[in-house]
């Protein structure tokens, strides 16, 4: 049940609701409330439009009251200046504390980043998370305690390439060249049968990077714990992750370093302006 109702006494009849209505489902006739036909409640894509859309608060839909929504109006939203600083001033951290997150800031970090978009609405997304440093850092031990057995064994070949540079220097020189000494770890997967899994992972995961700086933490996409993951299959389940997802993998926590200015590549990109 979508449970989609109208408060008669604040709608204004403004077709908004039916207009926008991606699955095109909600129906409006003259000045009579808007309304979904339950034959066609299964084509609802769960997107809530209908919900942000009225300007008069009016709609609710499974279960949500429109008043619990944040309110979008002049000012709400960062100038494009300070979001311009944010995503020139994005930088990869490879330096933590040794501290954990403030367990509430994680919270809600986490809960804003589910509001990501994925490929028709699917929101299947899993967000695994290692929250404790202590956890992370018994992890690390047994990933990389495992991954200089498997070299022994002769299950890991040449083409590990980098990794098998990390046995090494963790057990040699106390260097962490895979997890980099993060106290926490983010691994967010889709479904194969998803729309666009890896499309949808990349999005969660940027967005989760931008709000996590703007948060004063720091983060790097960490493509060696996904290649150590891989080489190792048995660490899957270690973390609880879904063996038929797709996935990738991003370490956080705060910044051990701080950059004092953005880095100058406005034309890192091949710009073609198209005519027709």
């Amino acid at each position: 049940m979508l449970n989609f109702t109208v408060d008669d006494e604040r709608c204004v009849r403004c077709g908004k609701c039916a207009k926008d209505c991606i699955a095109e489902i909600i129906e409006q006739k003259d000045k009579e409330l808007p309304s979904i036909r339950s034959e066609q409640e299964e084509n609802c894509l769960q997107c809530q439009h209908c919900l942000a859309v009225c300007p008069a608060g009016a709609i609710s839909i499974l279960g949500h009251n429109p008043g619990d929504s944040l309110e979008l109006k002049a000012g709400s939203l960062p100038p494009p200046s300070q979001v311009a600083t944010l995503i020139r001033g994005r930088r990869s951290i490879r330096h933590y504390r040794d501290e954990n997150v403030d367990p509430w800031l994680l919270k809600n970090l986490l809960a804003t980043v589910a509001n990501a978009p994925t490929g028709v609405n699917r929101r299947e997304l899993t967000f695994t998370v290692i929250d404790d440093k202590a956890a992370m850092g018994r992890f690390r031990d047994k990933a990389l305690n495992e991954l200089r057995q498997a070299i022994k064994d002769g299950k890991v070949t040449e083409s590990a390439g980098y990794l098998l540079e990390a046995v090494p220097a963790w057990f040699e020189c106390k260097q962490d060249i895979v997890f980099r000494g993060a106290p926490h770890m983010l691994i967010v997967s889709a479904p194969l049968d998803s729309p666009c899994p890896q499309e949808d992972i990349v999005i969660a995961l940027a967005y989760f990077e931008l709000i996590a700086q703007s948060s004063g933490l720091g983060t790097v996409w960490c493509g060696l714990v996904k290649w150590l993951l891989e080489i190792l299959p048995e660490l899957k389940p270690v973390l609880g992750l879904p063996v038929d997802h797709k996935y990738y993998c991003m370490l956080f926590g705060v910044p051990a370093i701080h950059f004092a200015r953005t880095v100058q590549r406005d034309d890192a990109a091949v710009v073609k302006r198209v005519t027709l």
